[in-house]
């Protein structure tokens, strides 16, 4: 049951109107069953003072683009009134031109551009206006019977709008409708959503969440003498057998979704997924369209319902009837664009964005891991407006051409329009063995600064957790997550693919960086030490690259492998001889990948480094003093000794190593595999021959 969250303490610190609003809004946002992301718009109206002194009405206003749980002052629109309702004695007014006049009637350039359903709020004759999405009122709006459903709870104190496009005639129709009718208390928009209002802020609060609060009992004792979505015909796996496989199922997923862009994954099991996927009415309901017009932008009209028998049929038989489920629906996308669309659309990519599963959960697709959750967010609501819709009856939605001008309505497409051009690695999911380390944490931010998703595997998980705490503070949450791997375990390592897997639906780019290194003269070398660095770095480095390998060819969607080597890949160092020719190995190892994985797009190449002493727990162990002896000098000269032997007389740092990962990783280096490029300052007795 939604309740209420006003606290008159923290309401009291709001200084003006504007931080009032500010307050209410992010209330609201706050629960999503009041409103879902992205959704609704609040209002207020007051008088300021203008750039001349002048006292004029303003209504400020949700801008377009921002959501209510997060939105600040700085996200609302204020808009002169004195200007806005003359536009009331209109008969009709187009999108474009709606927007352009509104556009004149701010108060300031700078703030964002008016929401489209600003004129619903400047029509109605209130101070505060509320237009949210709540679960409860989206369930009644979309049931067959809605109508006199609503006579039953709200009696003559309602406004029922039939379902038109958000725009000036919308915005028109609830004005009228209250204004035809004065004991009103609330719009009730079909297929859409809810309109209250209020003489203060915490009036407008109120009305919302009591309307709301009766919807939720009346239907909640319509739910008790049924069971939801027909009853179970499904049982739920269980998490550990639901969670393998979705993260066996995601790449072959990611994949067959892709082929246009790459898309990234997020798998998604709470119990109300479950409680609807197991449910007999399920498939039925899934495809009769989007629960609200914020949905479909998200969710596209329909998901993809899998006809999958869980504890009857294997994950192959899953991975066959995705394969053919995701085709299909790719084709039937086109055929609704071509049957809807308007001269110059130009058809979004065709692949479902929701996947429904029986037993197993919902697989969510969007171009972030932060629009995939927005995705699964939406279904969510969808799911809860299902089961309230069918509880009153049956539950009806958008048509097919109603769902088509939602999604490819011009204003939504400028909106896209908007969007900064995407990054390299936009799009890309990266595993970065090391990554707690010098190389490893610089290689990881430098690849999510330009877009990507990372793992760090990491030996030491708890430095892993650190750089990933400290990449989704400056990025956003999930940019990164840590992994526990150590490369010697071959089961580590497949359970940190699996991870990944079900994280983010697979991985495009592999940085084979963890590393260690040990010094003794050949003759004093046991064969502990020998096989220590065979053990880490060659075989370590193999299945980290093989698993990476397996999982590239599932997906179809080629790859980059960028092994860390070493100059001593190359150049037979003094009293390195287990290290040095474990780090030749790594070089061939490499260029043998990239010789088989040229037909899968797998390309594979190799940096060369030198003495990176920053950030590094081997040159703080006692390598250091290993590698001083060796040269006679003392541990703390090595960063000048190292210095004074390159021909460019420089150190080499972490980012360096970075930087040339990034290239190999990048679209520039699309034509290169069996490469190595060397990365030392350039020591005259590494050069490449």
């Amino acid at each position: 049951m939604v309740q209420s969250l006003w606290n008159s303490s923290q309401a009291s610190e709001q200084k003006n109107t504007l931080e009032q609003l500010v307050y209410r809004s992010n209330l609201i946002g706050t629960d999503r069953s009041v409103c879902n992301w992205g959704g609704g718009n609040t209002s207020a109206k007051t008088t300021i003072q203008d750039f001349r002194g002048r006292e004029v009405e303003v209504m400020y206003v949700k801008g377009s683009g921002s959501d209510l749980a997060t939105m600040k002052a700085h996200n609302f629109t204020g808009l002169r009134m004195e200007d806005i309702r003359p536009l009331f004695e209109r008969e009709d007014m187009s999108d474009e031109d709606m927007v352009a006049y509104l556009a004149n009637c701010m108060i300031d350039a700078k703030h964002p551009r008016a929401s489209i359903e600003t004129l619903l709020h400047a029509f109605l004759p209130f101070r505060h206006v509320d237009h949210t999405h709540p679960d409860a009122i989206i369930s009644l709006c979309c049931a067959h019977n809605g109508k006199e459903i609503a006579k039953e709870i709200f009696g003559e104190r309602f406004v029922w709008v039939p379902y038109i496009r958000p725009g000036f005639k919308l915005s028109k129709m609830i004005a009228q409708g209250v204004l035809d009718h004065p004991q009103a208390e609330l719009v009730l928009m079909e297929k859409h959503g809810l309109v209250t209002w209020g003489d203060t802020s915490e009036a407008a609060y109120a009305k919302t969440i009591e309307i709301i609060q009766e919807a939720e009992s009346y239907i909640k004792a319509r739910q008790e003498a049924k069971q939801p979505f027909g009853g179970a015909i499904y049982k739920a796996l269980t998490s550990e057998e639901r969670r393998s496989i979705a993260s066996q199922v995601m790449p072959a997923v990611r994949g067959a979704v892709s082929d246009e862009k790459k898309m990234i994954l997020t798998f998604d099991d709470a119990e109300d997924v479950l409680e609807f996927v197991n449910g007999q009415e399920a498939a039925a309901l899934s495809q009769v369209g989007a629960a609200c017009p914020d949905h479909l932008v998200h969710t596209k009209m329909k998901p993809l319902f899998v006809d999958w028998t869980p504890d009857v049929e294997d994950v192959e038989g899953l991975k066959i009837k995705l394969a053919e489920g995701i085709a299909a629906y790719k084709e039937e996308y086109q055929a609704y664009f071509e049957r809807n669309r308007h001269e110059g659309d130009v058809r979004f990519e065709a692949a479902p964005r929701v996947i429904l599963i029986p037993g197993v959960g919902m697989i969510n697709t969007g171009k972030s891991w932060s629009n995939a959750q927005v995705s699964g967010a939406l279904y969510h609501r969808a799911i809860a407006v299902m089961r309230g819709a069918t509880a009153l009856g049956q539950f009806v939605s958008l048509s097919e051409n109603e769902s088509y001008n939602v999604e490819y309505w011009p204003l939504e497409l400028y909106k896209l329009s908007l969007a900064p051009a995407e990054a390299e690695f936009s799009r890309k999911i990266a595993l970065i063995t090391g990554g707690a380390g010098g190389i490893g944490s610089a290689t990881a931010r430098r690849l999510v600064d330009e877009g990507a998703h990372v793992v760090l595997a990491d030996l030491n998980l708890e430095g892993a957790q650190k750089v990933a705490v400290e990449i989704n503070s400056s990025y956003g949450e999930n940019r990164a997550i840590a992994v526990k791997m150590d490369v010697t375990q071959e089961d580590q390592i497949q359970a940190a693919y699996a991870e990944t897997a079900l994280n983010y639906g697979g991985v495009d780019i592999i940085v084979n960086n963890a590393g260690l290194a040990t010094s003794s003269p050949f003759d004093e070398t046991s064969l502990k030490e020998w096989n220590l660095n065979v053990n880490v770095l060659g075989t370590g480095y193999f299945l980290v690259a093989r698993e990476a390998f397996k999982l590239m060819k599932e997906q179809t969607l080629g790859g980059s492998m960028v092994f860390v080597g070493s100059k001593n890949s190359v150049y037979a160092g003094k009293n390195v001889t287990a290290y040095s020719s474990v780090k030749a190995l790594e070089a061939h190892l490499a260029r043998c990948i990239a010789a088989e994985g040229g037909e899968y797009g797998i390309r594979v190449n190799t940096i060369l480094p030198d003495a990176i002493l920053q950030g590094s727990a081997i040159w703080n162990s006692n390598w250091r003093n290993e590698r001083a002896a060796a040269y006679g000098i003392e541990p703390d000269q090595l960063e000048e000794h190292y210095r004074k032997r390159t021909t460019l007389l420089v150190n080499i740092y972490p980012q360096d190593i970075a930087e040339g990962i990034a290239f190999f990783a990048s679209s520039k280096a699309e034509k290169t595999t069996g490469c190595m490029l060397t990365i030392d300052g350039g020591v005259p007795a590494a050069f490449t021959r």
